[in-house]
């Protein structure tokens, strides 16, 4: 029962925080969690928000041509399975961080057993790039960033909200509509629960850039700062 009353209190003060600050969070979301981007037709084709340094470049190229080849979806999933065959296979894993691997070998290796499995043109041809550049070791990263880019391209915002508790179907329910109205109506927010024991009370929730950490551990630490602080008179 605590642990349920303070999960909602989390959520109050949740909303309280988010109103605060509004108009800053929608001029961020219109940048961070781009939704303009219409289906693309033609040259009219554009990456959704701008990524920088060498695994964001290799998405964002990633993402216009499988945009343009109409196969987001399946590039998706198999970039993702990828990238899960390189967790659970130490052999794999260790091929595509060995530059000691000649180039060619590299590059054969990756066309031949991605062409047996089936995989479309675009991520057999991206994987032949990332060998050939020795790039193929990034993969995980790349791939996450990719995702990110298909998620703001579908208008996807991602929220994990750590508890103590799982979040009762009222209360989710509830932090979605909060998140909606700060981010946009037309926005899809996918929630990840996590049990995280050690914050004691309360919920974190983490989207894009933003932490809203409404925790009990949080709560005491500033209550214990505040006690320390001299008197005055």
């Amino acid at each position: 029962m605590a642990a349920a009353r303070h999960l909602r209190s989390g959520l109050s003060l949740l909303r309280a925080r988010l109103a605060a600050t509004e108009p800053v969070a929608a001029a961020q979301g219109s940048r961070g969690f781009a939704s303009q981007v219409a289906k693309p037709t033609g040259k009219q084709i554009k990456v959704p928000e701008a990524l920088y340094g060498g695994t964001g470049n290799y998405a964002s190229a990633l993402f216009l041509t499988a945009a343009k080849a109409n196969v987001l979806d399946k590039v998706e999933s198999e970039i993702n399975t990828i990238v899960e065959a390189s967790k659970k296979s130490p052999l794999f894993s260790q091929f595509i961080k060995d530059l000691s691997v000649p180039k060619e070998t590299r590059v054969k290796a990756i066309t031949e057993v991605f062409a047996e499995a089936g995989f479309s043109d675009v991520t057999k041809n991206f994987l032949a790039v990332l060998a050939d550049n020795g790039r193929l070791k990034y993969i995980e990263r790349i791939a996450e960033r990719f995702v990110d880019l298909t998620m703001a391209h579908k208008g996807e915002v991602k929220v994990v909200v750590r508890t103590v508790i799982p979040i009762p179907e009222k209360e989710e329910k509830e932090l979605k509509e909060t998140l909606l109205h700060i981010l946009g109506k037309n926005k899809t927010i996918l929630v990840e629960q996590k049990i995280d024991h050690s914050i004691m009370g309360g919920l974190v929730i983490e989207f894009g850039q933003k932490v809203f950490d409404m925790s009990i551990k949080t709560r005491a630490k500033q209550m214990e700062m505040f006690l320390r602080q001299p008197l005055e008179f």
